[in-house]
């Protein structure tokens, strides 16, 4: 594995950056990647891209994909990650547009990718239940053929932006007599309009509203919207959650926060000395930095693999548990060095809409609720403790 950029690869390198800097929106710029973001700041970059043909770059040609390299994909990120870019969200990109792509009808593709390209249709993930998280074959949303619809009812729970989204894309329970659990889920494709369905607000440790209870109550939905085969869609949901893992690592961009939390405990004191002068604070941030350098050789090897012709496998859950451990650990290094000026930025202490001036330097604004919103990391896309189940078995065969 070659790990230098080639000379054209630092040109492309060098499109990217020039592309970036001329195009990237002001006022995202500006606020910087927050959970508390306006939904037209969150897609305004995406429908940027669509404009260009650069929001779906990991899809193949025929569908809007850009046909680059894994490397090309790789500093795409690492670009974005430098400017702190908000990216297209993935439930539409990284999510459903694959399995759209791969498994449903000629209509469906037709009827869906173009939305997703260009940032126009939001989407959203419904798969886990009150009941049924880390062991989603539990899943007890039914969905009862009734001639051409189904007849949907269940809840669904942790629906990331749900409050925003124009469809989302639903397992449900086709055949409860199936022999093994497993065989009698189905990928169903649902219009958030639809008559029945309720979206209520969860409010979250770091006092922001990212993620909902979804309420389904006699939904009927066309059966033309039902992905592949009637009872086969745990195979779809392992296919969409292997390219979710992978991107969840989140590489670059923890890149970047570990060169921001060196910034931030530089100027920090402690014993008037920077913090980064201390020789405990200084080894676990020597310690993360070498960790991810690890990790980062690990996703270099997926991509090698990838660029040989091997999609996303079992490997990807290696990626998932380690890049979730980095950011937590990221995230509680960085609260650390901003010690007490985190705590007034814990929205829940204070009243919302609070006129009151920030207390202490601006990069300690965010970083109790990052540190709070963090601690998910480690369980969606399938908890850590599942990812190295499917460790044990599928590339250690015991």
């Amino acid at each position: 594995m070659n790990l230098e950029f080639s000379p054209e690869e630092i040109a492309f390198r060098d499109e990217v950056r020039k592309f970036i800097a001329e195009n990237y929106p002001q006022q995202a710029a500006e606020t910087g990647l927050r959970d508390d973001m306006a939904p037209e700041d969150l897609v305004a970059w995406h429908k940027i891209l669509g404009d260009k043909g650069w929001s779906v770059p990991a899809w193949p040609k025929e569908y809007g994909g850009t046909d680059w390299t894994p490397t090309q994909r790789y500093i795409w990120s690492e670009e974005n990650a430098r400017v702190n870019a908000v990216m297209p969200l993935p439930f539409g990109v990284s999510m459903v547009g694959p399995v759209i792509y791969t498994f449903g009808s000629e209509d469906q593709k037709a009827q869906h990718l173009p939305g997703i390209r260009s940032g126009e249709t939001w989407w959203c993930q419904g798969y886990s239940e009150p009941g049924a998280g880390s062991d989603l074959a539990s899943l007890q949303t039914t969905a009862v053929r009734d001639g051409d619809h189904y007849i949907i009812n269940g809840q669904k729970t942790w629906t990331t932006l749900a409050q925003h989204a124009d469809w989302g894309f639903f397992l449900c329970r086709t055949d409860p007599d199936a022999a093994k659990p497993q065989e009698g889920i189905s990928f169903i494709l649902i219009d958030m309009k639809t008559p029945g369905i309720e979206v209520r607000p969860i409010k979250l440790i770091d006092g922001g509203y990212e993620v909902n209870e979804t309420w389904l109550t006699d939904v009927r939905v066309p059966v033309e919207n039902l992905v592949g085969s009637e009872n086969q869609g745990w195979t779809y949901a392992k296919f969409l959650l292997a390219h979710e893992r992978s991107g969840i690592a989140g590489v670059a961009r923890s890149k970047r926060g570990v060169e921001q939390l060196r910034e931030i405990a530089g100027r920090e004191l402690l014993d008037d000395k920077p913090l980064i002068k201390d020789f405990d604070f200084a080894r676990k941030v020597s310690q993360l930095d070498i960790d991810l350098a690890a990790l980062e050789i690990t996703e270099l090897r997926t991509l090698a693999s990838e660029e040989a012709g091997r999609g996303p496998g079992p490997e990807s859950s290696i990626l998932k548990i380690k890049g979730t451990e980095i950011q937590q650990r990221l995230t509680e290094l960085t609260l650390e060095a901003v010690g007490h000026y985190g705590t007034p930025y814990y929205r829940s202490v204070s009243d919302a809409g609070s006129n009151d001036y920030p207390i202490g330097p601006d990069y300690a604004q965010h970083a109790a609720a990052s540190y709070f919103n963090m601690r998910k990391t480690s369980i969606y896309g399938g908890s850590n403790e599942i990812q190295r189940n499917i460790i044990t078995k599928m590339i250690l065969g015991l």
